[in-house]
C-alpha cells in the first residue's frame, strides 16, 4: 500500500536501516485484537499499532458491521469523541483518528455526531443500548475489519468530510443533558452550599478538569482546587512517570503539595480520559492515605444506598434494588445487600458486562443504584452505563461534605462500614510472564492437581478450599450441575478459589498484558474486628497461594515492580 503518512514511513525506514528486527516484528507481526474493552494498542507504525491506516481499516469494518446490524443506520448515525492523547513521532492523535473515523462513515452516507472538543469517555455512548459491546459483536466487528482492509478512496478525505452536511456537533447538548442528569444524585444541596470542605482535584494532564469543575458546580459544591501543572491536557504527561492514578502515590505528589498549601484534606484524581477516580485523604498522623478501588466501592455503595433509603420509605421498594460488581472486586456490596435486603450480582471482569447487565435490569423496571470494579471504576448513575469518573467525583464531593458536618472522615466512615457489615480486606497484585506456554501449564497444573485429571486442589498450604470456579472451562463446584453461571471464555485463564476461612482468591491472565494477576480478599463476618489478625491471615493466605499455585521460582515469574 502507498504510505500516506511520512512520519510512520520514516519510523519504519529507520527500523529497517538499523536492522531492528524486534521493533519491526512488534509493529507488523499481528493485528490489534479486542481485549476487555475494545481495541488497545500504542500509537505508531504497523498493523499492531494505532495509526491512520489501522484506524481507517477498523472504522471501515465497524461501518460495514453496523450497516448489516442496524436497519436505520443512515437516519441515526454514529457518535465520535476524542481525548487529548497524541504521539508526535508517528503523527497520530486522538483528534486526528476521530476525523479519519468520521470521514469513513460520511463517505458511506452515515450521519456523524463528532464532538468539537475533547471529552471524557463517559460522554460518548457505546452500542445502541448505551453499554460497551459484548459478544457476539466483537467477533462480528473483528471479522468485518479483516474483510475491509483495503482503504476506500474517500476514507483519507478528512477535509471534505468535515465540511459535510452529515456532520453534527453534539458537544453543547450532551454537556447540558449530562450535568442535568447527574443532579438527580445530588441530595444535600443545602449542605453543599455551606460546606467549608477543601478538596484538591487533578486531571493528570487529561480531559477531566473542566468537566469535574462543572460537576461540582452542578452540585453547588465549592470548586475544587485544581493542580495547576496538571490541569491542561498534555499528551506528554510531563509531570508523572505513568499517568494512571491506580498506580497510587507518584501520580499524586503535586496534589498533596497543593493540598498542604491550601489546607485541603482530600484529593480527587481522574485518569486521562476521566472514567476512573482515585481518592486520598490526609490522616491525623499527617500521612496521606490513598484508598483502594475496593475501599472506595464500599464508601460509594454505602453512600448511594443511604441516599436512596432517605428518598424511599416504602419497605417493599428495596426488593427492586440492585448493585453490581465484577468478580475480581470486593464482595463488600454482597455483605451490605444481605443485611439491607437489596440484590447484589457479580459479573465478569470489565464494565462492558456490568453495563449490559444493568441495561437488562433497567429494562425489567429494576433500579440499578451502583456498580463498581476494583480498578477504581464506578457507575453511580444509570445515565451512563459505564464507569464515569466525573459523576463519581461530584457524588464523592457531596459525601465528603455531608460527613464533614458530622466531623467524620472518610477513613472513619470506612471503618464504620466494616464494623457494621464485616471487614473485607483485599490484596491484589501480579506476576509478569512473557511465555504463554508457562502460563498455560501453570493453570493446567491447577486443573489436574496432583496429577489427577480434572481435579482441583482441595487445600493450599494450611488453608482448606471449599469451592472452585473455573471460567475458562465453565466448571463451578458450587452449582448443582457443576456448570458455571457466568459466561466462560476458553481464550483467557481464570480460576477462583473459595477458602473455608472466608478467603476468596482469583487468578487470571490479563487480556492485553503479559501478566498473571491475582485478586484476594478475606471476608469476615460482622463482629470480627481484629484487623491486625485478619491482615496477617490474608498475608499468609497470599504467601501460600504464591508458593503452591504460582511457583514463581520454578516458572521464572517476575514479581510486580515496586
Amino acid at each position: 500500500p502507498v504510505l500516506r503518512n511520512p512520519k510512520t514511513k520514516s519510523m519504519v525506514q529507520d527500523m529497517v536501516k538499523e536492522g531492528n528486527m524486534e521493533a519491526l516484528k512488534k509493529c507488523f507481526s499481528s493485528r490489534m485484537e479486542f481485549g476487555t474493552a475494545g481495541l488497545r494498542a500504542a500509537m505508531g507504525p504497523g498493523i499492531s499499532c494505532m495509526n491512520d491506516l489501522t484506524i481507517i481499516q477498523t472504522t471501515q469494518g465497524f461501518c460495514c458491521y453496523l450497516e448489516q446490524s442496524i436497519g436505520n443506520l443512515k437516519e441515526r448515525g454514529v457518535v465520535i469523541g476524542y481525548d487529548a492523547r497524541a504521539h508526535p513521532p508517528s503523527g497520530g492523535s486522538s483528534k486526528r483518528f476521530a476525523s479519519l473515523a468520521a470521514a469513513v462513515f460520511i463517505s458511506r452516507g452515515v450521519p456523524v455526531h463528532l464532538f468539537s472538543d475533547i471529552t471524557p469517555t463517559p460522554f460518548v455512548v457505546y452500542w445502541e443500548n448505551g453499554a460497551q459491546i459484548v459478544t457476539p459483536h466483537d467477533k462480528g466487528i473483528s471479522k468485518a475489519i479483516v474483510e475491509n482492509l483495503e482503504p476506500w478512496p474517500e476514507s483519507w478525505n478528512t477535509e471534505e468530510a468535515l465540511k459535510s452536511t452529515l456532520l453534527k456537533d453534539p458537544y453543547q447538548d450532551i454537556n447540558t443533558e449530562y450535568f442535568k442528569a447527574i443532579q438527580k444524585h445530588c441530595h444535600h444541596r443545602e449542605i453543599n452550599k455551606k460546606s467549608e470542605v477543601k478538596i484538591v482535584h487533578t486531571s493528570v494532564h487529561g480531559v477531566g478538569h473542566t468537566f469535574v469543575q462543572s460537576a461540582f458546580k452542578a452540585f453547588d459544591l465549592r470548586p475544587p482546587y485544581a493542580v495547576e501543572e496538571q490541569k491542561d491536557p498534555d499528551p506528554e504527561f510531563p509531570t508523572v512517570k505513568y499517568p494512571n492514578p491506580e498506580e497510587g502515590e507518584g501520580v499524586l505528589t503535586l496534589s498533596f503539595a497543593l493540598a498542604e498549601k491550601e489546607g485541603a484534606s482530600v484529593v480527587l484524581a481522574n485518569d486521562p480520559d476521566a472514567d476512573r477516580l482515585a481518592i486520598a485523604e490526609k490522616q491525623e498522623s499527617g500521612r496521606w492515605r490513598v484508598f483502594s478501588g475496593n475501599e472506595l466501592g464500599a464508601l460509594l455503595g454505602w453512600w448511594l444506598f443511604r441516599c436512596w433509603r432517605e428518598q424511599n420509605s416504602d419497605a417493599a421498594a428495596v426488593k427492586n434494588l440492585y448493585m453490581l460488581s465484577s468478580t475480581v472486586s470486593s464482595k463488600i456490596l454482597r455483605a451490605i445487600a444481605l443485611k439491607e435486603g437489596f440484590h447484589f450480582e457479580e459479573t465478569l471482569t470489565g464494565f462492558k458486562w456490568m453495563g449490559n447487565r444493568a441495561r437488562d435490569l433497567l429494562d425489567q423496571d429494576k433500579t440499578v443504584l451502583f456498580a463498581f470494579e476494583e480498578a477504581i471504576g464506578y457507575m453511580c448513575s444509570p445515565s451512563v452505563l459505564d464507569k464515569d469518573g466525573v459523576s463519581a467525583a461530584a457524588i464523592a464531593g457531596e459525601m465528603i461534605s455531608f460527613l464533614a458536618t458530622k466531623k467524620i472522615s472518610l477513613s472513619q466512615q470506612l471503618t464504620t462500614i466494616y464494623e457494621e457489615y464485616g471487614y473485607h480486606i483485599s490484596k491484589n497484585s501480579y506476576f509478569i510472564c512473557h511465555d504463554q506456554e508457562v502460563i498455560r501449564s501453570l493453570f493446567e497444573r491447577l486443573r489436574n492437581y496432583g496429577g489427577t485429571k480434572d481435579s482441583y486442589p482441595t487445600e493450599c498450604g494450611r488453608f482448606a478450599i471449599d469451592a472452585v470456579r473455573d471460567l475458562t472451562t465453565g466448571y463451578d463446584s458450587n452449582q448443582p450441575d457443576k456448570k458455571a453461571v457466568l459466561p466462560t471464555s476458553s481464550s483467557s485463564q481464570m480460576i477462583t478459589f473459595t477458602f473455608s476461612n472466608g478467603g476468596v482468591a482469583t487468578m487470571r491472565t490479563s487480556g492485553t498484558e503479559p501478566k498473571i494477576k491475582y485478586y484476594t480478599e478475606l471476608c469476615a463476618p460482622p463482629g470480627n474486628s481484629d484487623v491486625p489478625h485478619l491482615k496477617k491471615e490474608l498475608d499468609d493466605l497470599v504467601d501460600a497461594i504464591i508458593e503452591n499455585f504460582f511457583e514463581p521460582d520454578k516458572n521464572k515469574l517476575q514479581p510486580k515492580p515496586q
